[in-house]
């Protein structure tokens, strides 16, 4: 219980570093949160400071939610309980994104931190979501509806890649921490989706 709570609330603060928040106040001085759609992601970030700096956030995002999966590796250890320590990690890395501690709960959007975490855990259901991503962008120019249709279908590629790809002896881990994620993420999209809905997002 005790390493459960460890790694729970290292992963949430390592996912409430506002890498994104943090390049554009160097770069230019301002809140990204102040303009676009008022996250702290790769995309806002790009808009706001340029591509250098939104390719800067998405790494540095990614990065998180790798390391708050090998970190619960490393103090899970072998034990049986292991595979729901580093689902609590996963969950934990992307909580702390979406509503990091210090911008009083306004982050971004969780994708790139969600990259990073299923990158570790499943990659093969990442690609698969990536290239839906890519192709959804490309024809529609909404990053946002490309990010909540990727998101959506994490939970089926990690099914599909565990049945015919890698199978595991216990789903429920994987599967809980594709599911929640993808709810986290499809919850931080409910501005975006309206304005789809409205015929207002922005475009790339």
């Amino acid at each position: 219980m005790l390493r459960l709570l460890l790694v729970v609330i290292i992963a949430y603060l390592l996912g409430s570093i506002p890498f994104g928040y943090l390049i554009v106040r160097r770069k230019i001085g301002a809140d990204v949160r102040e303009t676009g759609s008022g996250g702290t992601g790769a995309t806002n970030v790009s808009r706001r400071a340029g591509k250098a700096a939104g390719v800067s956030t998405l790494l540095l995002d990614a990065l998180k939610g790798a390391v708050a999966v090998e970190m619960a590796r490393v103090v899970a250890g072998p034990s049986l309980s292991s595979q729901w320590i580093v689902t609590a990690a996963a969950i934990a890395v992307i909580v702390g994104h979406i509503f990091p501690v210090w911008l009083r709960f306004r982050g971004g959007k969780g994708v790139a931190t969600g990259v990073g975490v299923f990158l570790m855990l499943a990659p093969i259901a990442l690609l698969c979501a990536g290239v839906l991503f890519v192709a959804i962008v490309a024809f529609t120019r909404y990053v946002s509806l490309g990010s909540t249709i990727a998101a959506t279908t994490i939970p089926l590629f990690v099914w599909l890649q565990t049945v015919f790809v890698t199978p595991i002896a216990d789903l429920r881990p994987l599967l809980t921490a594709a599911l929640v994620g993808a709810l986290l993420i499809i919850f931080a999209h409910r501005g975006n989706i309206g304005r789809l809905a409205q015929g207002t997002e922005s475009k790339i």
